[in-house]
């Protein structure tokens, strides 16, 4: 009975995951067709993950101030963004991932400044944009010394288990990772806006790190002269273009029978690419998304197997003792237990599903009467889904 039970409880939570997932990937479809349905909840009744997705699809939508709002709303309850790692750990260490409030990933931040950026520069409030840019500088600093904390302590983790090195390895060998935390299209976006504002020291500082992160990018390079040469660009047009959507997750559930405790289940998540993307025409790589989600997802997911495992094992070992303590109340104490056991080893699957799998950039010197332009082209499945213009002061 406990073994039949156990299933059941197993193949509910499974299908709790699975209710998740496609939820996300409904919403992605809305996305792909230009449907950019806004929560109708308001802006302090949702959690972090619909402010994210809700601030994307405000922002599609035109409705700057109102993205703006829904983005500013995340920056005040996840201040303290470089503790995420800990905060990740933590809630989903007694009652599974997915049944936790959605603890935001550092990238996540990342792209709220973006998107933030781009917000402020349609509205034409270059003050706001300034400071949005300059905390995202700092919030970038902080997020790379976290990461690095995290990398240390995980590499404890891992050198004390062989086979555990080994199925990381395998698990993300077919992906890209940066060795840090990075944006560089938050990078550039930030350094065109001080390029057009003869901020040149700034420029220059912005440019740099953008450069630095895309070393091929000429056109990157090409504003970085600029910068240095203390010359403000005029005639130019720039155009980032994000294209398709970022990983997916999936649950992956396994069981393995240890002796003198019987089943023991648990899961993590695995992430899936979407499909590959062309570049467009003229455009260069700016930022690949992908690489940027598994820089930080591959030291979540090593923590996240160990926890999941070394959980179940315990709640299991729990289990066996309370069958085998021949009270009357055994048979439902482990029966208790097995619930819990399998209802917490679930986990967690959501990610900011309407990010794009990667972002591109055209620039060129095209505009006659000596003003510079920027351009925010959103592409899926081969279609524009948005497209707005904004004349830079």
């Amino acid at each position: 009975m406990q073994k039949i039970f156990s299933i059941c409880m197993l193949l509910i939570i499974s299908a709790c995951a699975a209710t998740t997932q496609s939820r996300l990937d409904n919403i992605q479809n809305n996305f792909a067709k230009g449907n950019f349905e806004t929560s109708e909840k308001s802006t302090k009744d949702q959690d972090n993950l619909e402010l994210l997705i809700n601030g994307t699809a405000l922002f599609h939508e035109n409705k700057f101030s109102e993205s703006d709002a829904e983005f500013e709303e995340f920056n005040k309850r996840n201040l303290h963004e470089t503790s995420t790692s800990i905060s990740r750990e933590a809630a989903g260490l007694l009652l599974g991932g997915g049944v936790n409030s959605y603890k935001p990933y550092m990238m996540d931040s990342l792209f709220v400044s973006y998107y933030q950026i781009w917000d402020l520069l349609a509205l034409h409030d270059w003050s706001n944009a300034r400071v949005v840019i300059n905390q995202s500088y700092n919030r970038q600093q902080n997020m790379s010394r976290e990461y690095q904390k995290l990398i240390e302590e995980n590499k404890s983790k891992i050198s004390k288990s062989s086979k555990l090195n080994e199925f990381i390895d395998k698990n993300a060998s077919d992906w890209l990772a940066f060795s840090d935390i990075m944006n560089p299209a938050l990078m550039y976006l930030s350094g065109i806006y001080f390029l057009n504002d003869g901020d040149f020291d700034n420029a220059i500082t912005y440019l740099k790190r953008a450069n630095g992160m895309m070393p091929e990018n000429t056109f990157i390079k090409q504003d970085l002269e600029l910068a240095q040469k203390r010359i403000k660009p005029t005639n130019t047009t720039w155009q980032f273009i994000d294209t398709g959507f970022a990983p997916r997750l999936r649950e992956k559930n396994a069981g393995i029978f240890l002796p003198n405790i019987g089943m023991i289940y648990f899961s993590f998540s695995e992430p899936y690419k979407n499909d590959n993307f062309t570049a467009p025409k003229d455009a260069q790589m700016l930022a690949n998304v992908d690489a940027m989600f598994m820089t930080e997802y591959r030291e979540y997911q090593t923590n996240e197997i160990i926890r999941s495992f070394t959980s179940a094992a315990s709640k299991a070992t729990l289990q066996a003792t309370m069958y085998n303590s021949h009270s009357k109340e055994s048979s439902i104490l482990g029966i208790l237990t097995s619930v819990y056991t399998v209802a917490s080893s679930n986990t967690d699957v959501r990610t900011w599903a309407t990010l794009p799998k990667y972002i591109y950039v055209v620039r060129k010197n095209e505009s006659t009467d000596a003003k510079n332009n920027l351009i925010y082209t959103r592409i899926i499945n081969g279609k524009i889904t948005d497209e707005k213009k904004i004349e830079l002061k």
